[in-house]
C-alpha cells in the first residue's frame, strides 16, 4: 500500500495537478498508512472509518485549476454540485459535490453519493474502494472536467449567451497563458518506426505511444486508448488500463473474431476495428486533449431543436478546420462511437463531442501522435481567437 500511495502522489505532481508537498494520501494496510504528517488526518480517518473505502486522497490543486475550481464552487453550483457536460463527467463522475466546510460529516455525506468532492478554497477529496489508483483517477477527472466546464462557460460569456459573475476574464487568461507554455514545450515524439515487423514490435510501439500520450498531457493515465493493426490482428489497450503502464495490458484481437480477447479490450474496440476496416490506418491514438474537447462543445446555434442533446444527436455536420466533430456515446449502438466515428475519420483525425480526439497513422505512431498534438494546438488557437484571449 505504501508504495502505491507514493506512486500516485508522484503522478499527481508529474501531471501538474498538485505541488510536491501537497497530496495527503492515506490507505488501509494493517493500519492506516499516510504519505506524510498532517493535522487533517484525524478528520480523514473518521471518514475512512465511516465508509466502505480503503484509500482517501486530499490535496490543494495548482493553478490554473485552483482558481477555476474555486470560481465554479462559488458561482456555478446547483444544490451544491457542479455539473459539467463533458463525456468523462457523464459516464464517470455524474456531478461534483461542493462543500464549504472541511469536516467529517460533510465529506462523508458527499462520498456516500459520489467518488469525490471539492472543498472550496481548500482542495479536492477523493476515495478508492480497491486501490489508490481509483482516488487518483477521480482527482484527475475532477480537474479535467472543471477546466473544460469553466472554459466552455467562458466562451458563452464572451459571446453574450450567459453572464458570468466576478472576474472570469482574469482566470481564463491565466489558464490560457499556462497552457500555452505547457503545449509549446512538448518536444518528444515516438521513436519506434514502422511498418512493424512483428507482434513484439507492435506491442513495444503501443507501450511507447501510450506513455508519451500521458507524458505530453494529451490524456491522463486512465482515460484514452491506443491500438495498432499488424497483419490480421488489432493490438489494443485493455479497458481500464493506464496508458503510461501498458506492458501486460495489451490484447491481440483477430479481426475475424476467432478469439474472445476483445472482451477485456478497450470499450472502444468496435470503433477501432471499424476505423481500420474503412481507412488506411495502421495505428490509432485516442486522447482527451483539453481544447479539442472544449472546441467540440462550442456551438452558436442556440435555437437548434437538439440543443442539449449534442453528445448523441447533433443536427448538422460540424468541423474544426479539416477535423470533423461528431456525436457519439461510449460503446456501440445507433448513437455509439462505434457507429458515428469511423465514417467520419477519413483524414488525420476526428473529435467526438465532449469526449476526445481520435487520430490515425498510416505506418506507425509518429504520424498519429503528430496529428494529436497538431490538432490540439489548432483547437487552442481557435479558442483564443474566438474568445479574444490573444
Amino acid at each position: 500500500m505504501e508504495s502505491l500511495i507514493i506512486k500516485y502522489s508522484n503522478k499527481l505532481v508529474s501531471q501538474k495537478l498538485c505541488n510536491p508537498e501537497d497530496p495527503l494520501f492515506g490507505g488501509i494496510d494493517d493500519t492506516i498508512i499516510w504519505n506524510r504528517e498532517s493535522r487533517d488526518i484525524p478528520v480523514l480517518e473518521e471518514v475512512i472509518a465511516s465508509l466502505n473505502i480503503n484509500t482517501i486522497l486530499y490535496s490543494p490543486v495548482k493553478e490554473p485549476y485552483k482558481s477555476i475550481i474555486n470560481y465554479l464552487a462559488e458561482n456555478s453550483t446547483i444544490n451544491n454540485t457542479i455539473s459539467p457536460d463533458d463525456t468523462e463527467t457523464r459516464t464517470f463522475l455524474h456531478d461534483i459535490p461542493v462543500s464549504h466546510v472541511f469536516n467529517s460529516d460533510s465529506i462523508i455525506e458527499a462520498l456516500n453519493k459520489r467518488k469525490g468532492l471539492i472543498i472550496k478554497d481548500k482542495g479536492i477529496i477523493t476515495c478508492g474502494t480497491v486501490s489508490p489508483e481509483q482516488a487518483f483517477v477521480t482527482f484527475s477527472s475532477i480537474c479535467f472536467s472543471c477546466f473544460v466546464k469553466f472554459m466552455t462557460d467562458f466562451y458563452y460569456h464572451k459571446t453574450g449567451v450567459i453572464k458570468l459573475p466576478g472576474n472570469p476574464e482574469k482566470i481564463a487568461a491565466n489558464a490560457v497563458s499556462i497552457y500555452e507554455k505547457f503545449i509549446s514545450g512538448i518536444k518528444d515524439q515516438p521513436l519506434i518506426t514502422g511498418p512493424f515487423q512483428s507482434s513484439d514490435d507492435t506491442i513495444a510501439a503501443i507501450i511507447e505511444a501510450g506513455l508519451l500520450t500521458v507524458k505530453s498531457g494529451m490524456v491522463d493515465s486512465f482515460f484514452g486508448n491506443v491500438s495498432a493493426k499488424f497483419k490480421d490482428i488489432i493490438f489494443i489497450s485493455q479497458t481500464g488500463s493506464s496508458l503510461d503502464e501498458l506492458a501486460g495490458t495489451i490484447d491481440p484481437c483477430p479481426v475475424d473474431n476467432s478469439t474472445s480477447n476483445a472482451i477485456t479490450s478497450s470499450s472502444e474496440f468496435s470503433a477501432h476495428k471499424s476505423i481500420y476496416r474503412l481507412s488506411r490506418a495502421a495505428t490509432i491514438l485516442h486522447g482527451h486533449p483539453r481544447f479539442s474537447v472544449i472546441i467540440s462543445m462550442l456551438c452558436d446555434d442556440m435555437n437548434c431543436a437538439n440543443r442539449g442533446l449534442c453528445h448523441i444527436n447533433c443536427s448538422k455536420e460540424r468541423f474544426m478546420q479539416d477535423i470533423p466533430i461528431v456525436p457519439g456515446e461510449v460503446g456501440t449502438g445507433e448513437k455509439g462511437i462505434a457507429t458515428t466515428l469511423p465514417p467520419a475519420l477519413k483524414g488525420r483525425g476526428a473529435i467526438v463531442y465532449g469526449h476526445g480526439l481520435f487520430t490515425t497513422g498510416t505506418k506507425d505512431f509518429k504520424e498519429a501522435f503528430f496529428n494529436l498534438l497538431d490538432i490540439e494546438k489548432k483547437a487552442f488557437i481557435e479558442y483564443r481567437e474566438r474568445t479574444g484571449l490573444l
